[in-house]
């Protein structure tokens, strides 16, 4: 086999075969030890883009690894396919978003194909499909009687661009996370899943996920938000009415200078409903979001209602009430009293409104005779001063004292909250799962509808020429009648937040097939948990959240025995590429661009251009990269090679076009070297009877640690090592000249051996060499090789890698190992590449067996 290496004819004929031999297809073995191997599954957008190939890449190494370990693995697809894009997209185009998404769909799915990955597409679900959604109506139906559904009025986010309601987890900045339009407070009747009743375990059941990242976790521990405070009623002064306020801090309460409630209290349209300006000042506070991030970044207002409440420690002290827009009804009781020595938005509000600012924390090493607040609130440790019977207590025990003297005197009770409230799932939008519901024209009644008529599907006349929700205004599809008593009876026209669908959907691939089900209960016990979930650090408190929640909840509903979803995660980085900027602010890439002097580019109608720019790539904002021009080029495992080899997965990646090329020599140097190396019909030698060269030995020595550490590697996700080791090996593979047919064995043990620890990464070229040296068997269904532990412990050394002359990892390697592999192992660690941060390197000075400098500037 002498000829040029045909990329795309063999990397097509390899999908071929797989697809043919049903090779990743998978199905229940209680014999065999299960591996679940899911990346987040994509909206269909109609394109790929290099972070899909990134994610799925990353997924179908672990896979392929797992499966010739010996696991029984499950490594599905799917489409993440309801949502505002699709159907904004399909109103541009003048179609129904159903027939987009499905053209969308077939193209990413034929891409999907060209990238090589071990997906079991037997198991393909589509959320926007009948066969799916069905399954989540039950689901709601199951919550409903249980208690975790219910409707109410609430001040929502609304989104005027989208023309739907936002979770307080999609406003980002107090914008819209899709649309970047400034975020509105409205009032809706809402249905909410009751998320809150199970904080407690969501919260405790983070210390079991031990192969999450550790910011993932702390992510979700800080939005859950559990704290100790003081519920406590404050006398409302003139009236026989009471406040209720919950506080985290009630070792501050001597620093009380104010009382607020929020602009959505019931006492505030009491108080103030006939005060001039006050329907304004309401208006003004609408137009912010109702996050925390929202309320927190937004001007401090209020509105003096002209009510006092009493202190409840010192008889002459009033504190004025005002309505204020930094008060969330849905926290704590929507009252507080304000603190503002000791909390930002109270100072800021206190300033603004020229209110008393007591500081009654003070740091040890100030007196309190002198201490004051400036411009920033204290809000660390201290003693207590100006406080009364807590004066010289440090914080922690004058929130015990407050709570206690609270409680004998019947004023307040100590209480757990939780930052975490319930989750809004209802959208206005027509391009969503319907929620199975009615109400009832005579009175109103909420009938759920019969198990035995879903699936509500949506209609498929619908009208986009008007505003707004074309569910809510279709002549017929809403009218239904009442089940319980005949009469006619309206459907809920809201549809289920699309992270409804994301939430279970890694269950259904349990059992996709199953009509009658969701998915059996021993077909989940048997898969769940995903052993290992890759998907973007974004999705922290958005999906991953709502994941664990419905895991829990469809658990207490009988569905599964399943507590947690995702027993390993990984999040990987985002990735980036240089782009230019037209005078329009459109986003040109390097091949539309020819560069110019004087630090722009111009195109070819010579309009100026900003240069040099790192941006990140986001679907939603319409600046990825559509690889299939790469795939076609240069092959799926060039682009796979990259991707693997040029940072740490969970690092961002730039994405270059010399990078890709690099990779695409490789492969074929690799093709060239294997078929040129004259041990076709040599068979392998893995040891040696003592009669071994000194070259031959160190070949299997180099091989058998390869083997150990490429393995450790990809389990631990150091993918970029991986590919520095094998690369390595090949290179040492390369230089060997077998003299005897004994070190020709060595060399052929030594090129299998790189064959099948880089099949994960590059499958069609190996699969293509495997077939060269004769096997039958797939590369892909034949036993990961296991290293010989008398290899492993001789001859390697420990040394230090320097940037700039400071420490920053530690690598072992052999003891003979040149200046170039040192050089190439440091720079793979992943500490390294971070002291590095893109600098230029400008010389590695390497002393084998001691020391790597790594010099940048």
């Amino acid at each position: 086999m002498t000829e040029k290496y045909n990329i795309r004819e063999t990397e097509q004929k390899w999908r071929h075969v797989w697809q043919d031999k049903n090779v990743f297809a998978a199905s229940e073995d209680l014999s065999r030890k299960k591996y679940y191997v899911l990346s987040m599954f994509p909206y269909p957008s109609g394109r790929i883009h290099v972070g899909h190939v990134r994610n799925y890449t990353l997924s179908d190494v672990v896979a392929r690894l797992r499966k010739t370990q010996g696991y029984n693995v499950l490594h599905p697809m799917g489409w993440d396919a309801f949502g505002l894009p699709a159907e904004n997209a399909a109103m541009e185009r003048g179609l129904l978003p159903e027939p987009w998404t499905d053209q969308n769909i077939a193209q990413m799915k034929e891409q999907l194909n060209c990238m090589g990955l071990s997906l079991d597409w037997s198991r393909e679900v589509t959320t926007c499909k009948p066969d799916y959604y069905r399954h989540e109506q039950k689901m709601f139906l199951d919550f409903l009687k249980k208690g975790l559904a219910y409707r109410k009025e609430s001040i929502v986010n609304w989104d005027p661009v989208e023309n739907t309601v936002l979770a307080n987890e999609q406003v980002v900045d107090g914008k819209g996370w899709r649309s970047g339009a400034p975020v509105e407070r409205r009032k809706l009747n809402q249905w909410f899943l009751r998320i809150t009743d199970y904080a407690e375990e969501l919260l405790a059941d983070i210390k079991k996920l031990e192969r999450w990242p550790e910011k993932v976790r702390i992510m979700q521990e800080n939005w859950i938000g559990k704290s100790q405070g003081l519920a406590l009623d404050l006398e409302i002064c003139g009236t026989n009415r009471t406040l209720a306020i919950f506080t985290t801090r009630p070792d501050t309460i001597f620093g009380a200078s104010f009382a607020a409630i929020a602009p959505d209290h019931p006492l505030a349209q009491e108080l103030c409903a006939d005060k001039d300006g006050f329907d304004d000042f309401i208006k003004q506070c609408q137009a912010g979001g109702t996050s925390e991030e929202a309320i927190a970044q937004a001007e401090k207002i209020g509105f003096d209602t002209g009510h006092k409440v009493q202190h409840p420690f010192i008889p002459d002290r009033q504190l004025p009430l005002y309505v204020a827009n930094f008060i969330l009804m849905d926290y704590g009781t929507g009252a507080i009293y304000g603190v503002p020595a000791h909390d930002q938005r109270d100072l800021d509000f206190a300033r603004k409104y020229k209110l008393p600012v007591r500081p009654v924390i003070i740091p040890s090493d100030h007196d309190p005779g002198t201490y004051d607040i400036a411009d920033e609130a204290y809000s660390g440790d201290g003693i207590l001063a100006h406080s009364g019977f807590l004066d010289g207590l440090t914080a922690a025990q004058a929130r015990d004292a407050v709570i206690r003297c609270c409680e004998e005197s019947g004023i307040g009770t100590g209480k757990t909250r939780f930052r975490l409230r319930d989750w809004g799932v209802s959208r206005q939008r027509y391009w969503g799962c319907p929620i199975p519901v009615m109400y009832r024209v005579s009175d109103g009644a909420c009938i759920p509808v019969p198990e035995d008529q879903l699936p509500v599907r949506l209609p498929d006349d619908i009208d986009y020429n008007e505003p707004g929700n074309p569910l809510d205004r279709h002549p017929t599809w809403k009218h239904t009648t009442c089940p319980e008593t005949g009469e006619p009876a309206i459907r809920e026209t809201d549809t289920f937040d699309t992270f409804f669908e994301s939430s279970w959907y890694f269950l259904r691939y349990a059992d996709a097939g199953n009509d009658a089900l969701a998915f059996a209960k021993d077909k989940a016990d048997y898969w769940m948990a995903v052993d290992q979930y890759i998907g973007g650090v974004e999705h922290a408190v958005l999906h991953l959240l709502y994941a664990r929640f419905f895991t829990k909840a469809l658990r207490d509903c009988g569905y599964l025995d399943c507590d947690e979803p995702f027993t390993g995660l990984f999040t990987q980085g985002m990735i980036t590429h240089e782009t230019y900027q037209d005078q329009d602010g459109q986003w040109l890439y390097p091949t539309e661009v020819q560069k110019a002097g004087g630090g722009h580019a111009k195109i070819s109608d010579n309009s100026p251009v900003k240069t040099g720019a790192i941006i990140k790539m986001s679907k939603s904002k319409r600046n990825t990269i559509d690889p299939q021009d790469i795939l076609d080029t240069y092959g799926a495992d060039a682009a796979r090679l990259f991707i693997l080899s040029d940072s740490p997965p969970e690092r961002d990646l730039e994405w270059s076009e010399s990078g890709i090329e690099g990779a695409w020599r490789y492969i074929n140097k690799v093709y060239r070297a294997v078929c040129g190396s004259g041990i076709e019909d040599i068979q392998p030698a893995s040891a040696h009877d003592g009669q071994i060269s000194e070259q031959a030995l160190a070949l299997l020595r180099l091989t058998h640690q390869t083997i150990h550490a490429v393995t450790a590697d990809i389990e631990n996700f150091h993918m970029n090592k991986a590919v520095a080791r094998t690369r390595e090996l090949f290179n040492t593979i390369s230089a060997f000249r077998p003299e005897n047919d004994t070190e020709k064995q060595t060399l052929r043990f030594a090129i299998e051996s790189f064959i099948k620890i880089s099949a994960p990464m590059i499958p069609h070229l190996c699969e293509e060499l495997w077939a060269f040296l004769g096997h039958k068997t797939l590369i892909c269904e034949t036993p990961w090789p296991v290293a010989d532990n008398s290899f492993l412990a001789a001859d390697t050394v420990t040394i230090g890698v320097q940037v700039n002359g400071k420490v920053r990892a530690t690598i072992t390697l052999p003891q003979d190992a040149d200046s170039k592999q040192c050089e190439t192992l440091a720079l793979a660690e992943e500490s390294v590449q971070r002291a590095i941060d893109g600098k230029q390197i400008r010389k590695v000075i390497v002393v084998p067996g001691r020391i790597v400098n790594v010099v940048v500037g």
